[in-house]
């Protein structure tokens, strides 16, 4: 498998609020070959405090995402300490200081990437998981002419009201530590950190995960304190302003930037293949349905799963293999 890690310095971009962001870096990796017709392409953004490694389970030979046969690129979201993120830009938008980045924001600079940088003239598929979801829905409303597929997992096109309420206990757990001073840290803020990863360990998995003990049975974990701090363990290597960051991309998140939600679906034109968890506790698939019922061509396909928002993280091989046929399935048509 051939793989390449690489940055697309974007120079100045101007930002939807209207801030312009100097220096501009998209970092990104690549699995199989560009075609000579530059259209074998598919996009697998990265998804919330996730980054390229933790899209890669989607690729493989003999998976859907086959790089024998696909041009796969994946873009790491900004904000995630690996592109343009508070963590590694210089003054003055530094830490607390960076300015805001929407998910249009995102696929704008993508968009860039592969048009500019890669002379991409289509794309066969965009699909992610998560706010990589919510990515896959921007590129099919701002970009139909170029997108053939996207196959939106566990995420929606808008953050819905209830989504955005959990975020916003994510938030406060994190910012309440005092070392956190208003994001100008000198030190990690390890306490408002492990707050934030025992908040969101009530959200990630569904009820019926922690019943049946799948934490103990399927993951190793002994006893669900050490389960919890593994949990923590994820969230203490990441930068709390960049996190902050992606929780306000992942808040904002809506297609129609504020504006009429069915429309920005009905113009969607890309075939769409939507995949909620039946058991997901923020993106619910009553949400999903409402939104294939106005896209003009899509199928709604609950993935049969007791893991909650994390069926689709590539964590449980029945899970995994469930994504990825339909995946293939959708490729074929």
């Amino acid at each position: 498998m051939v793989e390449a890690l690489e940055t697309f310095e974007a120079g100045e971009i101007v930002l939807q609020s209207g801030v312009r962001l100097p220096d501009a870096r998209l970092v990104y990796k690549t699995y199989g070959t560009l075609n000579a017709g530059r259209d074998n392409v598919i996009v697998a953004p990265t998804h919330y405090a996730g980054q390229h490694t933790d899209t890669a389970w989607l690729v493989g030979e003999d998976k859907a995402l086959d790089p024998r046969r696909d041009f796969i690129v994946i873009p790491n979201m900004l904000g995630n300490g690996q592109s343009s993120s508070p963590s590694n830009t210089p003054a003055p938008f530094d830490g607390p200081r960076f300015p805001r980045v929407t998910l249009a924001d995102n696929v704008r600079l993508q968009h860039r990437l592969l048009t500019e940088a890669l002379g991409v003239t289509r794309v066969q598929l965009v699909v992610g998981f998560s706010m990589g979801a919510q990515q896959a829905y921007h590129w099919g409303a701002l970009y139909p002419d170029l997108v053939a597929r996207i196959a939106p997992i566990c995420g929606s096109a808008r953050t819905a009201r209830h989504n955005f309420v959990f975020l916003e206990g994510l938030k406060a757990a994190l910012t309440a530590d005092a070392a956190f001073a208003g994001g100008d840290y000198a030190t990690p803020p390890v306490r408002g950190l492990k707050a934030f990863a025992r908040v969101y360990a009530g959200w990630m998995f569904s009820q019926a995960f922690y019943r049946d003990k799948i934490d103990q049975l399927q993951m190793g974990a002994p006893d669900l304190q050490t389960f919890l701090a593994f949990l923590e363990g994820h969230f203490l290597a990441r930068d709390a302003n960049d996190l902050l960051t992606m929780l306000d991309s992942w808040q904002t998140a809506d297609i129609s930037g504020g504006g009429d939600l069915a429309a920005a679906l009905g113009a969607i034109r890309a075939r769409a293949l939507v995949m909620p968890c039946e058991t997901d506790l923020y993106f619910p698939v009553a949400d999903n349905a409402a939104e294939v019922a106005l896209l003009p061509d899509a199928e709604l396909k609950a993935i049969p799963s007791v893991w909650g928002h994390m069926a689709a993280s590539g964590l449980n091989p029945v899970d995994a293999a469930f994504i990825d046929a339909q995946l293939k399935d959708l490729l074929a048509r």
